[in-house]
């Protein structure tokens, strides 16, 4: 089934709820709409200067969804390990500034969900097109795990997996749409998470895309 943007959702709006996935975890609904459009144009732009590419994991096999960075650092993942990197390795140069206006929705989102003075340094922002998936894991690559993450969908609706500590533990499965935020930390921030594979659609700002930027402190 192809999904139309606004055709189902408009039928079950929740703009501007917030829903408690778990004990210091949130998701904003509809948090980004009204900045939306800018990020989109934005995240092109990075990407037209450090391309999305399907990095290697240490074991050698090459992840589903494209990635690329934008901040001070940058998360990549290769045969050397999972790691943050102040260069791209694919151009050898620094990533793409970290924009003013995902630093801006990142630390005002954190805010709103308890966690204050949130101030990111990267932002791994992910291209999904129909069929790709994340499989269950922990962002656990970070110095500091008093710092949340946040994670902003842009395009395609998807279903989110977010389960506990553990990988054992059976996650619960969250819809998300164009413009929702979530937020996740304190007892929250080592949760096992994922994405399932993305059902093909058209997307007015995005296409046949959805994006995902995970805005976190590295350093």
């Amino acid at each position: 089934m192809t999904y139309i943007h606004g055709a189902m959702q408009n039928l079950f709006d929740t703009d501007g709820e917030t829903e408690a996935l778990a004990p210091g975890a949130v998701l904003q609904r509809g948090r980004a709409l009204a900045v939306a459009a800018p990020l989109v144009a934005t995240l092109e732009r990075i990407a037209a200067e450090a391309p999305f590419r399907r990095m290697t994991t240490p074991g050698g096999f090459e992840m589903s969804v494209a990635m690329t960075n934008c901040g001070t650092v940058g998360w990549v993942t290769d045969r050397a390990g999972y790691r943050y990197d102040p260069c791209d390795p694919v151009r050898g140069l620094p990533w793409p500034p970290m924009p003013d206006v995902f630093a801006t929705l990142a630390h005002d989102a954190a805010r709103e969900a308890g966690f204050a003075d949130f101030e990111p340094d990267a932002c791994l922002i992910n291209c999904y097109t129909p069929g790709t998936r994340l499989s269950l894991h922990q962002d656990k690559d970070e110095r500091d795990f008093a710092q949340p993450v946040v994670s902003v969908s842009l395009g395609l609706p998807a279903v989110f997996q977010f389960g506990g500590n553990k990988r054992s533990d059976r996650p619960r499965r969250v819809a998300l749409h164009h413009g929702d935020v979530v937020v996740w930390g304190g007892p929250a921030r080592l949760a096992f998470h994922g994405v399932l594979a993305l059902k093909d659609g058209e997307h007015p700002l995005a296409g046949r895309r959805r994006f995902n930027l995970t805005l976190r402190k590295a350093l």
